[in-house]
């Protein structure tokens, strides 16, 4: 029987777990899905936005596979210094299938950007999303306008969460904290600036056009800021996607105003320099006008422009970060690879490999990671005969439970999700997320004091 433990329950993780019980030849092959988390799905869960039901729905294909009986979900276990070494996760497994994601943000390295009010999107996120390593609240308080740095999904997500009402967040599982706090919330005005030209954003058109369907919205786009960009006047040579967006930008740019109560402003060729203090912290943003280099690069004018912004969220892309006990390429913030193989100096790791953005970079869509996996576990069972060859114990969890660690089975999970429905319906709304350490735990925990 071939052992193989999981790291992380993202789609990554569990693309990777079907691919092992379903391509298997193996007979018996089970995997064990460890996650940091007490809960499944990665940024399914935390990372998707609560009001993109459609995507968020693809936890009920994740959950099909780890219901199946050849794979066992086991939450609440660290790997790493804090938790389970590597080096015993190794012991216990024929092999380890590390796909952690790309943990932390890109940094803009201006002046200012440590300045209160100066978040990472990912801040902003894992909030709105009750991630329980979030930070406490107070994003929004004292805000009237706000600044997002970046031109991609991430951004497009934060700008529509800071742009719609109450009653439009009220139906999603939002925790009820952010819930309040931007139901209360005073920001008006949002600006959302890419350094580069509308042609080369990196959003998609269906993300975009959602901006213009918020209720008491205003989206406006600058016709000259478009203009700048050179695939503007004549986008048919670009990609589909990307013409796409400029169609879509052109026609808010010749639209008359309709009003509203707030405005979206999409902002190009700008390119942050420093974030301005005022009264101890952060109070607008200066950029300066980029201008195309004819390289598809951009090349600062020695213009600049202050914008006013009591909140600043900067969305300009993920880093991995390293894993300890394995090899890691700090310049691209991956683990080095061939074909998911983890490479020590160059030469193969048996029994070590990588899938997702910490093998990849932090690049594609959530689909992107099944292919992805694919690869991994086809390599992974190219070598599974040499493998099996090595003693592990049978139960890896009876081992774990000996090392003092009390994992989060999947009957855990689903007293967490029983205990967020109980609490939505005592808020007179749907789902409501736990969004904290202990009342997630003492959710889990309670179904194994009932037995």
């Amino acid at each position: 029987m071939l052992h193989v433990a999981v790291v992380g329950s993202g789609p990554s993780g569990v693309y990777a777990a079907q691919s092992l019980v379903q391509q298997s030849q193996v007979p018996g092959v089970r995997v064990d899905v460890l996650d940091r988390l007490p809960c499944p799905y990665g940024l399914v869960r935390y990372g998707v936005a609560p009001d993109h039901e459609k995507i968020k729905s693809l936890q009920n294909n994740l959950r099909t596979v780890l219901e199946h009986e050849q794979v066992r979900f086991l939450g609440g276990i660290e790997v790493g210094p804090h938790g389970l070494p590597a080096a015993r996760l190794r012991e216990l497994y024929h092999a380890v299938v590390y796909c952690v994601g790309a943990a932390t943000d890109r940094r803009l390295g201006v002046p200012g950007e440590e300045l209160p009010g100066s978040w990472s999107a990912t801040e902003f996120v894992s909030w709105y999303s009750a991630h329980p390593d979030a930070i406490a609240d107070g994003f929004v308080l004292g805000a009237r306008a706000a600044v997002v740095i970046g031109v991609g999904n991430v951004a497009v997500d934060v700008t529509r969460m800071l742009a719609r009402g109450a009653a439009e967040l009220n139906p999603t599982d939002m925790p009820q904290g952010a819930l309040a706090a931007l139901a209360h919330s005073q920001v008006q005005d949002i600006q959302m600036v890419g350094r580069r030209g509308p042609s080369q954003a990196r959003f998609t058109t269906k993300e975009l056009r959602e901006l213009g369907a918020l209720p008491d919205t205003e989206v406006i786009v600058d016709p000259e800021e478009l203009a700048l960009d050179p695939a503007y006047a004549d986008p048919s040579a670009l990609p589909a996607a990307q013409r796409r967006n400029v169609e879509v930008l052109r026609g808010w740019a010749t639209q008359p105003p309709r009003g509203g109560s707030r405005r979206i402003q999409l902002r190009f060729f700008l390119r942050p320099v420093e974030l301005l203090p005022d009264g101890g912290r952060v109070g607008a943003v200066r950029f300066e006008r980029t201008a195309p280099d004819g390289h598809g690069g951009v090349a600062g004018t020695g213009q600049y422009e202050d914008v006013e912004a009591q909140l600043v969220l900067r969305s300009v892309g993920y880093r991995g970060v390293p894993l300890e006990g394995l090899p890691f390429d700090a310049e691209h913030g991956t683990v080095p690879h061939l074909a998911g193989r983890v490479l020590r100096e160059g030469s193969v790791a048996p029994g070590e490999y990588v899938a997702g953005w910490i093998k990849r970079g932090p690049t594609g869509v959530i689909g992107t990671n099944r292919s992805c996996a694919k690869e991994t576990v086809t390599s992974l069972l190219e070598d599974a005969p040499e493998l099996v060859q090595r003693e592990v114990p049978d139960d890896p969890l009876a081992a774990l439970r000996a090392e003092g660690l009390r994992p989060v089975e999947w009957s855990g999970w689903l007293a967490i999700e029983r205990a967020e429905a109980e609490l939505g319906a005592s808020l007179g709304r749907s789902v409501v997320k736990l969004p904290d350490w202990q009342s997630l735990m003492e959710a889990a925990r309670s179904v194994q004091r009932s037995h």
